[in-house]
C-alpha cells in the first residue's frame, strides 16, 4: 500500500518544531470551524492513501454520500505522485497531493479519510486534528494504547473533531438488531460466546516486505485480521474483565504470530472462545452467542446482511417472541457506507460518533491483553496495561522470542 508520508524520515527536531507550529494555530482553526458548521452545506472529504482499500471501499461510500448531496470530496493524497494522479483521474477527484500538510492547510477538509498503513495512523490522524478534520481512520487505528492515547488528547472537547475507526461489521440492520435485542435482555443473559476469523495468507502475502513485522503490521492475525470480529463481539456483549490466550508462528516465518486463541470473561459474567488464523484453507467468519432462550449466530466471510444472522430459539420459546427476534427489518448490510453515514450524522450533530474515543479503544485493549497473556503466560484484566507497562508502548511487549531483535538489542 502507497503511502503519503514517510514517518521514518523525521527527526526529532524536526518533529518538536512542527508540533508548535501545528499548537500555535489550533485556536485559530477551531474558532473557523465554529464559524463555518456544516448545516445546511455539503461535507469536504479528502482520502489519505490511494490503495486498494481507499479505492475500493472509502471512495465508494464517500461518493454515494456525494450523489445524494452529502459530501464534496475535495482532495487525495499519495507520496506516488502517479497513484495519486490516477486516483483522482478514475474518482473525478479535483485536487491531489502529495503533501499531506499542504493539502490540509489548502483545502481544510471537514473529514479526513485515512488509507495507509498502522504506522502512519498516529501521525497524520493527529495533523488531520489539529487542522479542525475529523477522521476515519482504517483499522488497526494505531499500533499501540500509547498511541491512541495521544490521538485522542488531540481530540476536540466540545463538539469534536473527533476521530473514528472503521469498523464497518458494527453497522448495518444485523447487527442493530441483535445489539438491541442483547441490550434488552429479550433474549435473556448471554452466557458462552465464540469469535472466529479462521483466515488463510500463503507465502506470497508475507512476501510483501512490510507485512509480518511489528513495526510495520501492527501485528498478526489478532491485530490485522480478526479485529473485526472481536470488535463486534464486543460491541454486541459489552465491556471485557479478564483474557487468557496462547500464540502460535506454526507456518509462516513472520515476527508476529500466525494464529492465536484466546478464553475471555466479561463484565456480565459471559465466557467466550476467540480464535485468528491466517493458516485456515476453509476461510470463514463466525460469531456465536448463547442466550437463555436463544442463540444468535453470524456466519460470513468480509461482510454481513441479514441472511447471514440465524437465531435458534429454545423448544419451549413463545412463537410471538421468536417472530420479534427474527424480524430483523429492511436489510442494510454492514459496509464502509453503513458507518460513513453514521459518522456524517454525528459531525452534523456535533457528538461523537460510534467506535472513537473509549468505544474505539477497547478492541485494541483487548487485543493488547490477548498478546501480553501469550507472551507472558498470565491472566490480563481490563485497564491494567497503561503507562510504564511494556505492552502499553509495543504490542510485542519485549517478550523474548516474539520481539524483533533490534528492540532487544536496544533494551538490553
Amino acid at each position: 500500500m502507497r503511502t503519503p508520508r514517510d514517518a521514518t524520515t523525521s527527526k526529532t527536531t524536526e518533529h518538536e518544531n512542527i508540533e508548535h507550529e501545528s499548537r500555535q494555530h489550533e485556536s485559530t482553526e477551531h474558532e473557523r470551524r465554529l464559524a463555518a458548521p456544516l448545516a445546511g452545506r455539503r461535507i469536504k472529504a479528502a482520502v489519505i492513501g490511494t490503495g486498494a482499500i481507499a479505492s475500493g471501499s472509502h471512495l465508494p461510500a464517500l461518493a454515494a454520500l456525494a450523489a445524494e448531496g452529502e459530501v464534496e470530496i475535495v482532495a487525495a493524497v499519495d507520496i506516488d505522485a502517479d497513484a495519486v494522479k490516477r486516483f483522482c483521474a478514475d474518482g473525478g477527484v479535483p485536487h491531489g497531493y502529495t503533501d499531506l500538510d499542504r493539502m490540509l492547510a489548502e483545502q481544510r477538509p471537514d473529514l479526513v479519510s485515512i488509507c495507509t498503513p498502522p504506522t502512519l495512523h498516529r501521525e497524520q490522524t493527529v495533523a488531520a486534528l489539529r487542522a479542525g478534520a475529523w477522521v476515519w481512520c482504517e483499522k488497526p487505528p494505531v499500533p499501540t494504547l500509547a498511541d491512541f492515547d495521544a490521538v485522542e488528547a488531540e481530540e476536540g472537547t466540545d463538539g469534536g473533531p473527533y476521530a473514528s475507526i472503521v469498523f464497518q461489521h458494527r453497522f448495518g440492520s444485523g447487527a442493530r438488531h441483535v445489539r438491541r435485542l442483547i441490550a434488552d435482555g429479550a433474549m435473556g443473559r448471554p452466557l458462552v460466546a465464540h469469535c472466529q476469523t479462521t483466515w488463510y495468507r500463503n507465502a506470497a502475502y508475507y512476501a510483501v516486505p512490510w507485512r509480518g513485522k511489528w513495526e510495520t503490521e501492527g501485528g498478526g492475525p489478532a491485530m490485522g485480521h480478526g479485529i473485526h470480529q472481536m470488535d463486534l463481539l464486543l460491541d454486541l456483549l459489552g465491556p471485557w474483565s479478564e483474557v487468557r490466550a496462547m500464540a502460535g508462528r506454526l507456518v509462516h516465518e513472520v515476527q508476529t504470530e500466525d494464529v492465536s486463541t484466546a478464553l475471555v470473561r466479561f463484565e456480565s459474567g459471559a465466557l467466550a472462545t476467540i480464535v485468528n488464523s491466517v493458516l485456515s484453507p476453509d476461510e470463514v467468519s463466525r460469531i456465536r452467542i448463547d442466550c437463555e432462550r436463544a442463540t444468535v449466530e453470524l456466519t460470513h466471510l468480509y461482510g454481513h446482511s441479514n441472511d447471514n444472522w440465524r437465531i435458534t430459539p429454545v423448544p419451549d420459546a413463545a412463537a410471538e417472541d421468536v417472530a420479534a427476534w427474527q424480524a430483523f427489518g429492511v436489510d442494510v448490510p454492514s459496509s464502509h457506507l453503513a458507518q460513513l453515514r453514521d459518522l456524517v450524522a454525528s459531525m452534523r450533530a456535533g457528538e461523537r460518533p460510534r467506535s472513537s474515543g473509549a468505544d474505539g479503544r477497547t478492541s485494541l485493549e483487548l487485543i493488547t491483553a490477548l498478546y501480553k497473556s501469550a507472551f507472558t503466560d498470565t491472566t490480563v484484566r481490563a485497564g491494567e496495561i497503561g503507562p510504564g507497562d511494556p505492552y502499553y508502548i509495543a504490542l510485542h511487549g519485549g517478550a523474548p522470542g516474539w520481539a524483533p531483535a533490534t528492540y532487544e538489542e536496544a533494551s538490553a
